[in-house]
């Protein structure tokens, strides 16, 4: 059985970083992915999708440092639900991306729009031994 994400897409917004009371760092954020086609009428269309992503360590800790509203980013993961109840008590659900690689696609880095400033090419912990591609492997499509 295979639980696989790859998703590249634009931040929504600068990741939100949380440090847990055991010290693990966790980052959040959303990424849009947009897709266009043409409809009946022959007119183009997007339809723009929100993924919400979870990175966790040293993944979060590289976020924090190259990731901004706006970035362009290619991430690798696994689909997770989680169920839990909002103050009220409420049950709910939530469906959420959780990382285990992702590499900045267009080198923005400290709000240089530029792209003369590029973050490391490469970033996060492989899912498995010997999956980690820094050796300048190109993208998988």
């Amino acid at each position: 059985m295979i639980n696989k994400v790859t998703l590249v897409g634009r931040l929504g917004a600068d990741p939100e970083i949380r440090t847990l009371s055991n010290g693990a760092m966790v980052a959040k954020f959303s990424l849009a992915t947009s897709e266009n086609y043409k409809d009946r009428a022959g007119e183009w269309q997007e339809d723009t999708q929100w993924h919400d992503v979870i990175l966790w360590r040293n993944l979060a800790e590289r976020a924090q440092q190259y990731l901004r509203k706006g970035s362009l980013v290619y991430l690798d993961g696994k689909l997770t639900h989680r169920k839990w109840q909002d103050k009220e008590g409420n049950p709910r659900k939530t469906t959420e991306v959780v990382a285990s690689y992702f590499r900045l696609l267009d080198g923005k880095r400290d709000g240089d729009d530029s792209g003369s400033n590029p973050a490391p090419a490469e970033t996060g912990a492989p899912a498995s031994p010997g999956a980690n591609k820094t050796d300048g492997d190109d993208l998988p499509f």
